[in-house]
């Protein structure tokens, strides 16, 4: 089956709700798909999809990255996020490769979720440590004493770090993924810090002695400060405080396992494919990197302009230039700090002409380079159904045809692709700062699912922990620890 491409027609996965432990599955395998796969449905979400159609926010691409930035007019409907800044576009990112070893990029995720093994079990566990020390030592340190410290190297500016390369430039890391681009590939960074800070307090605060135990607890410490992150910023500010707290008290209602957890389709080809709609043209990368001045520069651009060091947040190169100042991305109170677009049916323009590195040889019907027309066919591909049926089965408010009135020329104004109806709802009933019904509670349900799923993740062990490590406010220690404090406790900001 090839890894680029829409898929051929007559390629329908089963209806069954449950696959393999491993697998994925669906939440609601009883309802029919929102359409049959017909050329006149085709083509209406091809149009739907299209450079210049509803879904382009029409970015003038025209201008400098940072123009598209400073001036807001230039990008008039990417609105900014009050609740949700730059940077969690990117974690969300990270959480999206960790939950599964699927080696597609997230942006172009192609295999069929019912038919390929997931490699393993999905969940929450922080792909970062590989096998460990012993299965994957050329992830780690094995001249940096006890305790299994990652291996890190200078980017070529005063401490600021990149990933282990080879003689290729290709990163040294557990998930290829976490290279796709220069926010990502940082954010692996901070994470590989971080447990090095771990293991230095475990050594001097816990006085463990042992190498295996200090990397034991280490790591333990790590994963579950990673995973109170998960629930208590992202999920609370992605999908509601109602939502996380219905869920942890009164427990899921539509995400359920026989033995094991899975990947339901509807989140991964629908609801979590919301993070497209937040990524912005470009961004800040740092505020030192071009000669003492920003680094301002384009997501992506179709042909960057060199491959050692790209005029692009490229992945797979290092150069002096290419780390993260994080106050862009993240909320240190000093005024720095960028918002995230707000989850609508939008997408930046830049998505709607994908580069080759992630669709070669593009053709508008079978091989679109648009995303927005990809996520679309999707739904074909794995018999989705819309978002007013998972609405009613959920017993949630549906969104009113008026709501989708933008749709009913091709007919999908009572019988919206799920994808496109998540994002309307976070527009219609939370005027884009958060998720809708429908979309927070697949999200908050599945997150939390492999979670509890999860034997060695707090919840399943000590559902009552609270972290430890240090936070920006020493009062609310033990229930605040944001990415902020990670990222302080890394020395990474």
């Amino acid at each position: 089956m090839p890894r680029h491409g829409v898929y051929p027609r007559d390629i329908v996965p089963p209806r069954s709700k449950y696959s393999d432990a491993g697998r994925f599955g669906r939440m609601f395998g009883e309802l029919p798909p929102f359409a049959a796969d017909t050329p006149d449905v085709r083509a209406a979400l091809i149009e739907i999809g299209k450079v210049g159609g509803i879904m382009d926010a029409k970015d003038n691409l025209t201008k400098t990255p940072a123009e598209l930035i400073t001036n807001p007019a230039l990008s008039a409907k990417n609105s900014d996020n009050p609740t949700l800044t730059a940077g969690f576009t990117f974690l969300g990112q990270f959480l999206d490769h960790d939950m599964t070893f699927d080696p597609t990029s997230s942006l172009e995720r192609q295999v069929d979720p019912e038919q390929i093994a997931n490699f393993r079990t999905p969940s929450l566990g922080l792909d970062v440590y590989g096998a460990g020390p012993g299965g994957s030592p050329h992830l780690y340190d094995t001249q940096g004493g006890k305790g299994g410290k990652f291996l890190l190297e200078a980017t070529g500016t005063a401490n600021k770090f990149d990933v282990p390369r080879n003689s290729q430039n290709v990163a040294l890391i557990a998930d290829p993924r976490d290279d796709e681009n220069l926010i990502i590939g940082q954010l692996q960074v901070a994470f590989l810090k971080f447990h090095n800070e771990v293991v230095e307090y475990v050594k001097t605060k816990i006085k463990l002695t042992g190498s295996d135990e200090i990397f034991a607890e280490a790591q333990r410490i790590v994963r579950w400060h990673y995973q109170w992150i998960i629930v208590h910023e992202f999920l609370r500010k992605t999908c509601g405080d109602a939502v996380v707290d219905d869920v942890l008290t009164n427990g899921r209602k539509y995400y359920s396992w026989h033995n094991e957890p899975y990947i339901p389709v509807e989140f991964s080809v629908a609801a979590y494919r919301f993070g497209h709609s937040q990524v912005r043209p470009s961004y800040r990368a740092n505020f030192t990197g071009n000669g003492g001045n920003p680094f301002f520069a384009m997501i992506f651009t179709p042909t960057p302009s060199d491959p050692n060091d790209p005029d692009d947040l490229s992945g797979g190169c290092r150069a002096p230039r290419r780390f993260i100042d994080w106050p862009t991305f993240f909320d240190f109170s000093d005024g720095n700090v960028k918002p995230n677009k707000k989850i609508d049916s939008t997408l930046s323009t830049s998505l709607f002409r994908l580069p080759g590195s992630v669709v070669p040889n593009p053709d508008p019907k079978t091989n679109p380079a648009s995303l927005a027309q990809r996520n679309l066919l999707r739904h074909l591909t794995f018999s989705l159904p819309s978002g007013q049926r998972v609405a009613r089965a959920m017993k949630l408010p549906e969104l009113s045809k008026g709501d989708l009135s933008d749709l009913k020329p091709h007919g999908f104004d009572d019988r919206t692709p799920l994808w496109f109806y998540i994002l309307r709802e976070a527009q219609v009933t939370q005027n884009g700062e958060r998720l809708g019904p429908v979309g927070a509670r697949i999200v908050t349900e599945v997150f939390l699912g492999l979670l509890q799923g999860d034997k060695g993740s707090y919840l399943s062990q000590d559902p009552e922990w609270q972290p430890f490590l240090p936070t920006v406010d020493a009062s609310k220690k033990g229930d605040d620890f944001r990415m902020i404090d990670l990222l302080r406790y890394a020395e990474v900001a």
